[in-house]
Order: structure tokens, then sequence, then C-alpha cells
């Protein structure tokens, strides 16, 4: 309890009261706090009532000067306490001019009971991720809270659904935007302080997504203060992002603190093994799953998306997916694959002469040596024999591609513009 003198005074409006606070105060913070606060006037004492002790304790802390000051010009004494006065609780408007006590929260938080950590493909980069929340999920660990970022795809909402499925004790999962949705309907219901009573009241706490909050400075400052809370209180947190927390573009420097106060790890996206893997548990065959493996890009969610899209195929069709069905089929999403006919068309063109001229017997200056230069750049970028780059180029025999090799390895000792483009060539090639 916190009591406040000051010299006597009539009875007031307790709204009158509200509204000199609000003008001392920026609008987040006040609708976050100090709204949700019950008032009244009796006796010449402004009683001010939170519906917990956490918030009282932060509200003394962080806005107790601004409420005496208030009081005092109004001559009332301040009485800051807790409890749920049906008289002085506020009310939500309703049909039936009923008061909300409870938070009752719109998102679904059912564990995915089919998942484990099993269902997450670890590879040897991962691994300490996948590690630390196996750790979790035993129960309250050192390092809360757990900081896993990493690009999109690389596996971080699989791997907190595992954690939420698995953890001990009451695990609470909320995605970034739908922890701002709960919190924006708690300050529009009033029922904020039971909306912080309903996250605290867990065992594990997670929250995917977080850079969903940049920006958003009350509901930041209300996550921050959470975070510290729950960590305080021996409760695990585990957080994901896109980007490092120092990397967190519209949070402030002691948010980024909080943030990286714990165990930041990183994920990183599916290697060529883990996407294959990934293919062979949906139930693509080895040597189609080898095949695609490589050319999709290192994304999770692409995966996924290839295999639904097979297995679709499979079902529909009655037939087995085979490489030639699966290119076709996933031309759009797959990579163009190489070939040193595709790459040495490619290098014509950048050297400005048709591959016609190149593969022709034409003797003009500017064609042999370009022709030369694409020999020396197809020796460096494949398994190539001599003999195989001199029938992609022509038909042209063992000596003539050895005499072409030779006569470029001069002309780039002392020409370091034939040098840079050869290197080029070279890296979009392999």
């Amino acid at each position: 309890m916190v009591t406040v003198c000051a010299n006597a005074k009539s009875v007031l409006n307790p709204d009158s009261v509200k509204s000199a606070i609000m003008s001392r105060m920026d609008s987040a913070s006040f609708d976050s706090w100090i709204a949700p606060l019950s008032f009244s006037v009796e006796t010449n004492v402004l009683n001010v009532i939170a519906h917990n002790q956490f918030a009282a304790d932060f509200i003394k802390s962080a806005y107790l000067h601004i409420i005496a000051t208030v009081a005092a010009e109004f001559g009332l004494e301040l009485y800051l306490g807790v409890g749920r006065s049906p008289q002085t609780m506020p009310v939500i408007p309703t049909n039936d001019n009923v008061v909300e006590n409870k938070f009752e929260p719109q998102t679904s938080n059912l564990k995915p009971q089919t998942l484990n950590f099993d269902d997450f493909i670890v590879s040897d980069e991962n691994n300490f991720a996948l590690t630390a929340c196996k750790k979790i999920a035993c129960g309250a660990v050192a390092f809360s809270p757990l900081f896993i970022y990493g690009p999109q795809g690389s596996g971080k909402t699989l791997l907190t659904e595992c954690l939420n499925s698995c953890g001990a004790g009451r695990v609470l999962m909320m995605t970034g935007a739908g922890f701002v949705s709960e919190f924006q309907r708690a300050i529009t219901m009033r029922t904020v302080f039971a909306f912080k009573d309903f996250v605290r009241d867990c065992d594990t706490f997670i929250l995917d997504d977080v850079q969903i909050l940049c920006g958003k400075r009350a509901t930041s400052e209300e996550f921050m203060t959470l975070i510290i809370d729950l960590a305080k209180s021996g409760k695990n947190v585990v957080l994901t992002s896109n980007v490092a927390p120092a990397q967190l573009s519209g949070f402030d420097r002691r948010m980024q603190s909080v943030l990286a106060s714990g165990l930041v790890v990183d994920l990183v996206a599916p290697n060529k093994a883990v996407r294959k893997n990934m293919l062979t548990r949906a139930g693509v065959s080895g040597d189609v799953a080898e095949t695609l493996s490589g050319r999709i890009g290192a994304n999770g969610h692409l995966v996924s998306g290839v295999s639904t899209k097979i297995s679709a195929w499979r079902d529909i069709m009655n037939a087995d997916v085979t490489v030639d069905i699966a290119e076709k089929l996933l031309a759009d999403c797959l990579s163009k694959q190489k070939t040193p006919l595709s790459s040495a068309r490619a290098m014509a063109a950048r050297l400005g002469i048709s591959f016609e001229d190149i593969a022709s017997k034409s003797r003009r200056a500017a064609v042999v040596r370009a022709r030369m230069i694409m020999m020396t750049a197809l020796k460096s970028a494949t398994n190539l024999s001599l003999a195989e780059i001199g029938r992609i180029l022509g038909d042209r025999d063992h000596a003539t591609v050895l005499y072409g090799l030779a006569t470029v390895e001069k002309l780039k000792q002392t020409d370091l513009m034939i040098a840079a483009e050869i290197q080029q060539m070279i890296e979009e090639c392999k």
C-alpha cells in the first residue's frame, strides 16, 4: 500500500483525476497500464486498485510520481493497492452490463500432439539449437530466454512446435501477430491485467516471429516486462526471429539487450542432405529425391510444397513419379540444370559471338579468340576432358583445345581484363 497525504478537498469524479493523469503520459503507456486500473474517490482519498501485485509493483516503480502529483493537485490522499472490489472495478459495456474479469484468448494454443523432435531433420549446423530445445522440454534451464533466429524456411516454427508438443508443464505458444492482437483486444476490453496473468501462468512461453512486435511501442514494452518477469520467476522463454537481436529494427537497445541476455542460436537453411531427407520422408523415391534436392531452393517451406505436389500427383494419377515427370511437374520451382552445352552457349552470348560461329569452321580473329577463352573456362569449371570440350565447341580435336589453352594462359599474364572475364565465366558456369 502507498499513501500520499494532501490537503482535504470535496469528493471529485474519478474520471477527472484519470483525465489529468492521461494528459501527463503518452497514450500507449496510459492505455496499457493506467486505463485498466480501478479509480474511486471516497472521503478525500483517491483509491487506485490494481488487479494483481505485479501490476501494482510496476505502477509504483514507473508511474507513482505522476499519480501522486495529480492526487495532490486535487487535494486528495492516494491509496494504491491490490484488490478486486466490485464497486471500484472498471465495467465493460455489454448488453447486460456484466463486469468482465476473465481473459479468454481467441487464438488457439492446442498442442500438436503428433509432433516430436524426430520430426525436425537435424544437420550439424542446427544440432545446437535442437539440443537446447530438448533441454527446455525437460524442465527449467539457466539460459532463458532462448533466442533462435534464421532465414525463412530454416525450421524455426517447426522446432518450436515440437517443443510446444513435448515440453513439460504448461507450455504457451503464440505468434508475434497473435500476441499483438490479443494485447490490443485486452486493452479494448479492459482485461489487460487478466491478459498478463494468463500469459504468466505457464512454465514455458514461446513467441514465434518476435520481429512482428517491432515499432509497436506499447506492445513491445509489455512484452519486455513479460520476458523479464518470466525469467526472474524461473520460467523458460523461447523466442524466434528472422534476424539476430542486434539487427531487430524498431526495438531500442534495452529491448535488444533483454532479448540477447540468454542464449542466442542460429538456424541455417536446409542443405542438400536435409532437403533429400525431407523429400524421402514425404514418400518421394530415392532417385527423384536425389535429383530434386540439388535443384530446390534452400527453403523448408518450398521443400514441403514440392513434397505435397508430388504426393498429390501420385494419388490423383495413381502412378509413380519418375525424375522426368518430376522435372515437368515442378518446372516452375526448380532451378534450371546447367549442362556443359548450356554453359557454353551462355559464355558465347557473354562474349558477343553466336554459338553457331563458335562451333563453325570460322577462323575470324574474334571468333578464334572467343573459342579459346571458352575452352579455358570450361576446363576450369567442369570435369570435362579436352576431347569432350573440343566436341562441344564444334568437334575440335584434342590438340586444338590444348593449343587454345596454352595461348590463353600466355594472354592472361599480360591482359588482366581477359583473366577477370574468364574468372567470371567460371563462376557462372559452376
